[in-house]
């Protein structure tokens, strides 16, 4: 293998090291691109900031329209109201035996689903669904039930 010296020699370049009135302002122009990228990075958190506030704002109006719907429903329907709080009460225990039920059968084969994709997807079908629809209508149950403030816990 034969060096080309022209071809190492186009590796490197000349750098004028001396000093002089270019490269002071080069120096200034630097400290104004960098302050001018800080005022835009500020400006743009700003604006971050202002739409973040915004979005607050929406989702908090939203989440007020809703409690107050709900209130309102509560206000016109207690006794359902109260149905559904004992209901949520009841549902929650037979969550809780099903779970506990979930995880007996998980820990006694937790072998055999690790070992075969047939037997996970069998208790996942045997549970899964199950699970989610019965989270949901304890949600709601929940949620239609829950007395509004401290004042409604005596109930």
């Amino acid at each position: 293998m034969s060096r080309d010296p022209n071809s190492a020699a186009s590796l490197f370049t000349h750098v004028d090291v001396t000093a002089g009135a270019v490269s002071s302002r080069a120096g200034e122009d630097f400290g104004d691109d960098t302050n001018g990228l800080l005022r835009q990075m500020i400006a743009a958190q700003d604006r971050h900031n202002e739409l973040l506030e915004e979005l607050i704002e929406q989702m908090s109006a939203a989440h007020k329209q809703r409690a107050n719907e709900l209130g309102q429903w509560k206000q016109a329907n207690p006794q359902l109201a109260r149905r559904c709080r004992r209901a949520a009460e009841s549902l929650s225990k037979i969550q809780t035996q099903f779970l506990e039920n979930l995880t007996e059968d998980l820990n006694e084969n937790a072998e055999h689903l690790m070992d075969g994709e047939f037997m996970l997807n069998e208790f996942v079908d045997r549970f899964g669904p199950r699970l989610a629809h019965l989270n949901g209508v304890l949600q709601m149950l929940s949620q239609l039930g829950a007395n509004p403030n401290a004042a409604n816990n005596s109930q």
